[in-house]
């Protein structure tokens, strides 16, 4: 009874086996690969992989990049599903004004994050972030209710950006510091302190309108930038999408 979690982004595609497909169940085996290379899939990373049971994914990538993912399903006789946002599930209530057009890697880190603060035997607010090819920070409250959030560039954009509007400003990467003095810092620093300000921002506005502190949950792979300039108590989470994408599985088979 394996399963196959899939969180197909804008750069990368990242899957991961688990034993059954439950919240908290064993990890088999995991990887990441990026999207120019997922047509070698079945001949390389899940190759030598047991067979799963069923998968569930999210992507964000567009139809093509899902065909060219369910190609690579084909060696194995199981029917991809994909998450579609929708106005709840799994215990969480989607306030977006359109639910089926919030992009699903939020929709399922959402509910991921909702049922990795109620493992605690606590609800309370929670403030999601992912910080990707953009950067997203949702608010939860306590009844698990989506109440809204921001998209924001993330580092690479806003380098790119600056680079292309600017000048001559043009610099490797630098390295994030409290008092910049040369400008390969000074643009890493200001993308990190952009980010950290939003983030310090929502989590103040969430924090007087549930009257009550929020978990702070961040996942993505530049997300280890904000842990030295934010003062805010948070948990790193690589597999928010993953935990999110096992809480539905098991919310549709219970059904």
């Amino acid at each position: 009874m394996s399963f196959l979690a899939i969180d197909v982004g804008n750069t990368r595609l990242k899957w991961a086996q688990y034993a059954s497909p439950q919240p908290g169940a064993g990890l088999l085996a995991h990887g990441a690969v990026f999207l120019e290379t997922i047509d070698r899939l079945a001949e390389t990373d899940w190759q030598p992989l047991a067979p799963p049971a069923s998968m569930l994914g999210s992507i964000v990538a567009g139809e093509g990049v899902k065909r060219r993912v369910e190609e690579q399903l084909e060696i194995w006789d199981i029917p991809p599903r994909w998450v579609v946002s929708s106005a709840r599930a799994a215990g969480v209530t989607n306030g977006y004004d359109h639910p089926n057009r919030l992009g699903t890697d939020r929709w399922v880190a959402l509910i991921g994050a909702r049922h990795r603060v109620l493992a605690t035997g606590h609800p309370r607010p929670a403030l999601v972030v992912m910080v990707g090819t953009a950067v997203t920070v949702d608010a939860l409250d306590e009844s698990g209710r989506f109440l809204g959030g921001l998209i924001i560039p993330g580092f690479g954009l806003m380098l790119r950006a600056l680079e292309m509007g600017t000048a001559g400003l043009k610099a490797p990467t630098g390295e994030v510091r409290d008092f910049p003095t040369n400008t390969s810092d000074a643009l890493m620093s200001g993308g990190a302190h952009s980010i950290a300000g939003a983030v310090e921002r929502m989590y103040r506005r969430l924090r007087k309108h549930s009257g009550q502190e929020p978990a702070l949950l961040m996942s993505g792979g530049a997300a280890v930038k904000l842990a030295p300039i934010t003062d805010l108590s948070f948990e790193l989470v690589d597999t928010l999408i993953f935990d999110g994408l096992l809480a539905l599985q098991a919310h549709r088979l219970a059904l």
